[in-house]
This record gives C-alpha cells, structure tokens and sequence, in this order.
C-alpha cells in the first residue's frame, strides 16, 4: 500500500468507487490497525491517515488508501480544511474514527463538513477526558478514585504535604503534557523533583495535577471496553490487563476478557451520567490498600488492545460505524477472548522479568497462525494473513526511523 502525499491521496479518492461509507482512521499506527482490520471484516473500505507513513497500519490488506493530513497539534484549522477537501472527493460521508486523543478531539472539535461522527460533541469528550471533572463526577457517583488535587486551585506545596512522597504528577489533559515532557505520568520521589515537574507545567501552560501514588496490585489492572450509542444498550467487555511493560505500570500487552460487573457498573454509571457516546475504554487499577477497584481514566476513542473485545463477540467500531450509517450489524455472543502485543511481551521474556503467562499450545498455533482461524487468542499487530504491518513495523524500528505513539 502507498502512502501518499495529500494532493496524491485527494487525487486517488477521487478515482475510487465505494459501494458504502468509507472509514477516516487517524492515525495510522497500532490502534489504526486494529480499527481497520475490525471494520474490514464486515466489508468496510478504510482510508488511514497520518503526518506520517511511518505508523503500522497503511500497508494492511485491510487498509484501501492511505496518506498524509495536517497533524491537528500543529494546524487544527488546516487539518480541518484536509478533512473536508478529501471527504468532497466522495459519493458517501465517511465516518470519522480518531485513535489518538489528539485526533479525536480534532475531529470533535472542528466537525469537519461532510464527515459523519460516531461520538459525542467535543464539550462531552473533553469533560471526560479532563480528570478533574471526571473526578467530580466520580465524586458525586461514589465511584472510587484515586486523592488528587488540582494545583491550579491548591497550592502544591500543601497538596504534597496532604499526599506525601512518592507522588505522582499528571495532566489534566494527558496528550499536551505527552508532547511537552514524552510521557503522561511523572513519578517524583522528592520535594525538588515535584516542584521542577509543577514549575515546569506552569512554564508551558499546561494544567496539573498532584495524585497519590496508588498501591497497585500488579496484574490487577481492569478497563471496560465500551461502544455506547446514543439510544440504546451498551456493548462492553471487561479486559484484565495481566501483563505491562514495564511491569505494573507500562502499556499493556497481554489482556484478557473477564466477568468482573462491578467494573462494567461503575464505569458506566460514570459514561452515561457524563452523556458520552461513543467508543470508550474505562481503566480501573486495584488499590491493595482499599482493597477495591479506583478509576484512573477514560480515554474516549479507541486504544491499542480493541482487538480484545473484537476476538471476544462485540465488534465495537462495527458498532459505532453500524449506527452512523445505518448498516447492519448484530454483535455475537460474548466469548473467552486474549490479546497480545507481541512487540511489548517478547522483551520481557527475554529480559527474565517474568514467567511466560501465554503456553506452548499459544506459541504454537501463534507461529503457524491457526489462532486466527481457532482459539481464543488474537495479538495487535502480528497476523499471517495481514504480514505487511508487522514487516513494516520491523523495518521502521530497525531502520533508524522515528514514529512516535503511546498505543
């Protein structure tokens, strides 16, 4: 698959023919992947966009145009103005899928003309992505989160005192602070460090958060993966994160499907009580000391393991795409269902930082690709039948080549 410049891409999908709504996934990497693999099994075409070609999934099979579009973190208005220049060159409204929250936002945001949205309006998004509303809303639920002070209301001398060391520092908006410092959470072990991290917020502009340190149960991490339409019932399953890299705190990498309802009730009592709709992925660690489930975030797009709750019978962008088009589709029965991103796994392994959670039978039907056709098991980029992303993946990581996402 070639990655075009934008006049090249505007250019091709003037040419093209769909037969139905094509879908708009930005950006073009893990998650990207995974939307389009998710959607192009029910026969939906997907043009994947990014500011770069470098993401994993332009040359999916699954993938039908790919190419450049104005980063909305450096030129809203003109990503806008790229949306609906290439939205005109069809004969369907394409349905708009952000994996990122930059390009989400972007997308709710500027509304671009001409382009269908499968979510809420960007005043809902934003109240749940920003953690200290999202706080109060807990707050008010009686659903369990983690003691943080806003320090543009607090001072951040008394809220460390509250708090004490080690603390955790965040954003109230992860993705500007993830552009500023290269990560979404800052552990500080001491005063000095706390207060280099505030001084630093405070320089850029950027609202933070003091946050206590939670006593994690390693393993324990469960999110509930959601589609919530506007009327109608939720699909959701429930991912147990068994496995991080790093360890206990990283980014996910072999979850599996669980029947816990306490997480499904709280997290949905937060989602509706908000008015989003969408896709979601609520995230809950287990407080050893509280001995409960505290909610950290909900990321309002999809996110890097939604091939999860796919494997697992409820096909949430086929959802979300069903609904803004009016197409048809009937989620199956909700199954056992693991994933893994091998990238993130084999390290640890490989490093002997722990015991290997996936068996030899997994090992085996994963080299000669028979979990894609049986089992339980499904992984983020890796798939026989799809070889392009994991090769391009390869390449870019071993070429010297810069692509940067948290998924």
């Amino acid at each position: 698959m070639t990655f075009h410049d934008f006049d090249a891409l505007r250019d091709a999908l003037a040419d093209a023919e769909f037969d139905r709504p094509p879908a708009f996934v930005a950006n073009a990497h893990v998650t990207g992947v995974s939307v389009a693999r998710a959607l192009d099994a029910h026969g939906v075409p997907v043009v994947a966009l990014d500011r770069s070609g470098d993401g994993t999934a332009p040359p999916s099979n699954a993938v039908d145009y790919a190419g450049r579009v104005t980063y909305p973190l450096d030129d809203e208005a003109g990503f806008r103005e790229d949306i609906e220049e290439l939205a005109a060159q069809l004969d369907h409204e394409p349905v708009a899928f952000g994996c990122m929250d930059e390009w989400a936002l972007a997308f709710a945001e500027t509304e671009p003309e001409g382009v269908r949205l499968p979510f809420a309006d960007s005043e809902t998004m934003d109240a749940v992505l920003d953690k200290s509303s999202l706080y109060e809303t807990c707050e008010e639920l009686g659903v369990p989160y983690p003691e943080t002070y806003r320090l543009s209301e607090v001072d951040p001398a008394d809220a460390a005192d509250e708090l004490g060391f080690p603390l955790v520092v965040k954003p109230a908006r992860k993705r500007e602070f993830e552009e500023a410092v290269g990560t979404n959470v800052i552990e500080v072990a001491d005063r000095e460090e706390y207060l280099d991290v505030v001084e630093m917020a405070q320089e850029t502009g950027i609202e933070v958060m003091a946050q206590e340190k939670v006593p994690v149960a390693r393993g324990e991490d469960h999110s509930l993966a959601s589609y919530v339409p506007e009327d109608g019932d939720p699909l959701a399953v429930v991912g147990n994160a068994r496995v991080r890299a790093p360890l206990g705190y990283g980014t996910s990498c072999v979850v599996e499907r669980v029947d816990r309802l306490e997480i499904e009730e709280r997290a949905l009592s937060v989602i509706e009580d908000a008015g989003y709709h969408g896709i979601s992925e609520a995230e809950f660690v287990y407080d050893r000391d509280r001995d409960e489930f505290v909610l950290l975030d909900v990321n309002t797009r999809p996110w890097k393991w939604i091939s999860m709750p796919v494997q697992a019978g409820a096909n949430l962008p086929m959802a979300a795409y069903a609904d803004a088009t009016g197409a048809d589709y009937d989620p199956d029965p909700t199954r056992d269902a693991r994933w893994v991103s091998l990238e993130d796994y084999l390290p640890l392994l490989a490093g002997g930082e722990l015991a290997d959670v996936l068996s030899t039978d997994d090992w085996t039907a994963l080299v000669s690709g028979d979990f894609e056709t049986s089992g339980d098991l499904t992984t983020a980029v890796y798939r026989p039948s799809d070889p392009a992303p994991i090769a391009h993946r390869l390449d870019v990581e071993f070429g010297g080549r810069d692509y940067y996402c948290s998924c």
